[in-house]
């Protein structure tokens, strides 16, 4: 027994030591169905974790349960025998007893590394589906390999179906003198002696772009690799968690295919378990890239007082490499600190979780991974450890600022608990511009500030300091914050300069020259379009609003379609509701869906307008039907007069207005405009790109579908998708953060040459340069002008704003260039200020602040009903019914406000809402919950680990109060109802089973 215990030690040993290894290799799934030990629950654990994370992280776990136990006997056997049947042969030599060499070693990783620098060429010259037959042949494919490649290819496109087929064939063992016989077997000799290293000069001058210090060039591989000491013998085999872990997938998934092949981004993302220690051990001894960063003049210029340590704002043009500079600094940064000894911690705040994955990916973890442990965490991240044990295991960390926040805000509530600013030496804070007001940057700021005046006044009494990080800010354009001179102009960038503690925002001066042919601005182009001369569609529109307005008797003094109309509708209705005026509520409701559809018809088609008005009145006409099913006799619709006369007004006039929306006569003038632009730019230019902003998410999604239905935009090779936010609302389906990342990917590699977004992407996205930038209708403010411009940094490329005259878009986009003249004015006028004046102005700033938010936190206190939400009922917005009182509510993840007592299930029907059937992270949203008495929806079927509960949207409830102050409000968000409510329990009573 004691024998068979050792032998478990060394073979649990072998699994650790070359654990990096096996995570390289394995595919989990196929292993799995070889491995009858497991139990059925952990098989279900693994599978879900591989559907969800990649192979990679499925495959951690599964070690995990080995290593963990127990485990019966001749497992290990077992587990080598599943390695080599499901053909993950370069995993299973590592516990055979004959484990690669270093030599062999070392020469794999070569080769590795060599499909990552060469993949630009052999993606787009492999023909996936034929070169997985003929590597079949020889043995580094098997028949699933083939079938997922197929398939892959089939959906994907043959740039995908390469990726597979290179992320599978590397994990074989010997695959690459095989892979070459593939190559000459085909006649891709040009291939194979590309990867061997023929002519690699002259392949590696025109097959990829450098990534050069100003980080511009976003292609997947496009650096110059120096691969160290790959020489035969020079790699040392010690335990194999020092060895980075490289994968050549990601997290885009092919969800209907085996999970194995759910790794498609042929990248570099890592994540490495190594210390730093043995980092810089073997930094020299292992073959993976780092490649080098040299700052250009202007890059170094605003860098300098960063690199004396100082607090400073580092304000550059899109497109310049801002966050190159940024990386520089972290490394200088953390070698200084790591050679006097002292704490050497830094972390990159981001304000949208994409720009985690990008800062990592692209920016961070390639220049840093060879001393310093590099490591990236968002909201969407899974952690079974918390948040202070990733800050301690790793040099530089990189999440979303409200993560850090609630970290922050834990430990000062449990100082066991979270982590403090002084566990960090650096703060970067990416978008800093957004430092001010209630931002969450801004909380961070503040709580820093309040310790740096703390540590100023024990220094006078001869107290203890607590060290406080450098903090660096990064933005493209501060703004001017509204402000309409350029005094206010100059308080606006002092405030941001308090705001960071920064000793000063840097910009470049000496090497303006060098900045400005590295950045050069796109040629601005204003196209106005015809106003139309008939607007029938629109008319119609106007004429039945007039008749809901005489019916409720209702009069805006707001022209119908606009802005101001708008903001009166929503007012009149929130007011109607609190009064219980429901005939004024139901029909202020509609004469919105109506504005909306004006709105619509300005900026798209006449039937995109139309089908908006349709799905509406469909989904009400749902609801009321709803309402009478299970009925014991027939009865017509659960309606009253209100509703009757607004559902026969639309249905009347339906036919009208589908005849106009057909007629082509009438279509919209701007998207003449539009398209002019576009045939004009791509057809000048095939392989140009373009990106055109508009406001809404809608809109976004019409006008992708417009371009697909002209055939004159697909003869001139436009290939155009969307791409909107990741936020949910009922009205329309959001992307998902890995739909956006899939769309960026397709545009950066041409897959995709025009994407039409809304502001999601203007700001930070690391989107590929642009030939043509187009403002369709869209002007907000100078920032997002600024932002949006940057996109368009291709040579000769053009920024065109198409809106019609009477928009106001022209004038406010005019405004717009007056407030960035005056932001460069102001910045440089800060610059010159005496220091003392400097920072007198910027302590004052400070010291507002901290009283504002105070007072903010005093209000608030005040407000809060703390454990009291008895206070409290819930009215239906539309019929004015009694639905729940407060006790009734309880919090998931505290965001979720749901209701499961037996009282409110009798209330509300089930609704069918195909827009919110979609799987999320921890839920699921299965449809609308809808009063019975009169059809208003008040929320989403939500299913939550299994339990099926109905979610709650505070704005279609009027809220009322046991309180003489306070008597009935509506509510927008429920963050602004002034109650706390108890987190949800899984303990359900015998009366609430129906709900699980």
């Amino acid at each position: 027994m004691p024998q068979n215990n050792n032998e478990d030690a060394r073979n649990i040993e072998l699994i650790e030591c070359v654990r990096a290894r096996l995570v390289r290799y394995i595919q989990v799934v196929p292993v799995l169905d070889h491995i009858t030990s497991l139990g059925r629950d952990i098989r279900d654990q693994i599978v879900t974790k591989a559907r969800h994370f990649g192979d990679q992280e499925a495959t951690r776990l599964l070690l995990d349960f080995i290593v963990k136990g127990p485990r019966e006997s001749g497992w290990f056997e077992e587990f080598v025998r599943a390695l080599k049947d499901s053909h993950c042969t370069q995993a299973a030599a590592y516990l055979s007893e004959e484990r690669p060499t270093p030599s062999l070693e070392a020469a794999c990783d070569y080769y590795e590394q060599l499909l990552i620098v060469l993949f630009p060429e052999l993606v787009t010259k492999i023909s996936p589906k034929e070169t997985a037959d003929v590597c079949r042949e020889k043995g580094i494919c098997n028949d699933e390999d083939v079938t997922v490649i197929n398939l892959v290819t089939d959906q994907q496109g043959d740039r995908q179906g390469s990726r597979e087929l290179l992320n599978r064939i590397i994990r074989k063992q010997g695959w690459f003198s095989k892979f070459l016989d593939v190559l000459h077997n085909m006649g891709q000799n040009g291939l194979a002696n590309y990867l061997t290293g023929a002519n690699t000069d002259e392949n590696a001058e025109s097959s990829g772009n450098r990534m050069t210090a100003d980080g511009a060039d976003d292609s997947s591989v496009a650096f110059e690799v120096v691969v160290r000491n790959h020489e035969p013998g020079n790699h040392d085999v010690k335990c194999e968690n020092n060895l980075a872990e490289t994968s050549f997938g990601g997290s885009s998934a092919v969800s209907d295919l085996d999970t194995s092949a759910s790794e498609l981004n042929f990248s570099t993302e890592i994540e490495s378990n190594e210390s730093a220690d043995e980092q810089e051990d073997t930094s020299t001894s292992r073959a993976s890239p780092v490649p080098e960063i040299t700052l250009r003049n202007y890059q170094m210029e605003v860098a300098k007082p960063a690199l004396l340590g100082k607090n400073i704002i580092i304000c550059l043009p899109t497109g310049s490499g801002k966050t190159r500079v940024a990386v520089y600094i972290t490394r200088e940064h953390l070698r200084k600190r790591r050679e006097n000894g002292q704490l050497s911690k830094a972390i990159v705040l981001v304000n949208k979780v994409p720009l985690v994955e990008q800062h990592y990916r692209r920016e961070f973890y390639p220049f840093l991974k060879d001393r310093y442990q590099v490591t990236k965490i968002s909201g969407d991240s899974q952690l079974k450890i918390s948040f202070s044990k990733v800050v301690q295991q790793n040099d530089v960390v990189i999440c979303t600022a409200q993560i850090l926040e609630n970290s922050l805000i834990q430990a000062s509530e449990d100082e066991e608990e979270g982590v403090q600013l002084s566990d960090f030496s650096l703060i970067i804070i990416d978008e800093c511009h957004h430092t001010q007001k209630d931002a969450v940057y801004n909380n961070i700021m503040i709580r820093y500030i309040k310790q740096k005046r703390l540590n100023n006044r024990n220094k006078k009494t001869q107290k203890a300091e607590v060290p406080l990080p450098q903090i660096l800010g990064l933005t493209a354009s501060p703004g001017v914050g509204g402000a309409k001179n350029r005094k206010k102009a100059e308080e606006h960038i002092l405030r941001i300069c308090a705001n960071l503690d920064a000793y000063n925002i840097m910009t470049v001066q000496e090497n303006a020259d060098q900045l400005r042919k590295q950045v050069k601005d796109p040629y601005k182009e204003v196209k106005i379009s015809d106003e139309k001369k008939k607007n029938p569609f629109g008319d119609k529109i106007k004429e039945i609003m007039g008749k809901i307005e005489e019916y409720s008797m209702l009069y805006a003094t707001s022209e119908h379609g606009s802005q101001s109309y708008e903001q009166w509708v929503i007012q009149t209705d929130k007011t109607a509701a609190k009064e219980e005026k429901r005939k004024e509520h139901v029909c202020a409701e509609h004469l919105r869906k109506y504005n909306d559809a004006l709105q619509i018809n300005d900026t798209i088609r006449m039937t995109d307008s139309l089908l908006h008005l349709s799905k509406f009145y469909e989904e009400e006409t749902k609801r009321k039907t709803l309402l009478n099913e299970g009925s014991a006799k027939v009865a017509p619709l659960n309606i009253d007069e209100t509703d009757r006369f607004l559902i026969d007004l639309f249905y009347d006039n339906i036919k009208e207005l589908t005849a106009i929306a057909e007629n082509p006569n009438y279509e919209n003038e701007n998207l003449n405009t539009l398209r002019s632009s576009l045939l004009e730019e791509f057809t000048r230019n095939r392989q140009a790109r373009g990106i055109i902003f508009t406001k809404t998410r809608q809109s976004a999604v019409a006008l992708n579908q417009w371009i697909s239905d002209n055939d004159k935009f697909t003869e001139v090779g436009i290939r155009s998708s969307y791409l909107i936010g990741a936020g949910h609302n009922s009205d329309f389906k959001p992307m998902t953060q890995n739909e956006q990342k899939q769309v960026i990917h397709k545009f950066s590699t041409g897959e995709l040459n025009l994407l039409i977004a809304t502001s999601v992407a203007e700001e930070g996205l690391d989107i590929k340069e642009c030939n043509i930038v187009i403002r369709y209708g869209l002007v907000t403010n100078e920032i997002a002008m600024v932002q949006a411009r940057g996109r368009a940094r291709a040579d000769d490329s053009s920024y065109v704003l198409v809106a019609p005259s009477s928009s106001g878009a022209i004038e406010r986009d005019s405004v717009n260039e007056y407030k960035e003249e005056m932001m460069h004015k102001a910045i440089a006028k800060v610059q010159k200020m005496e220091r003392a004046d400097y920072f007198e102005k910027t302590e004052e700033f400070q010291i507002q602040s901290i009283m504002e938010k105070k007072v903010k936190i005093k209000k608030a206190t005040i407000k809060v009903y703390q454990s009291q939400p008895s206070l409290v009922t819930f009215h239906c917005k539309k019929c004015s019914k009694q639905v729940c009182c407060g006790t009734d509510i309880q919090v998931i993840a505290t965001a979720h406000h749901v209701n499961i007592s037996q009282k409110f299930k009798t209330l509300y029907s089930k609704g069918a809402n195909k827009t919110l059937q979609e799987k999320f992270a921890d839920y699921q949203i299965n449809g609308d919950i809808i009063c019975k008495a009169c059809g208003k929806t008040w929320g989403t079927m939500m299913v939550h680990k299994g339990i099926e509960v109905p979610c709650l949207q505070i704005s279609n409830f009027v809220v009322k109060y046991d309180d003489k102050k306070m008597t009935k409000d509506t509510y927008n968000k429920w963050s602004e109802l002034p109650i706390k409510f108890p987190v949800f329990k899984y303990a359900l009573s015998d009366s609430d089973e129906d709900y699980v």
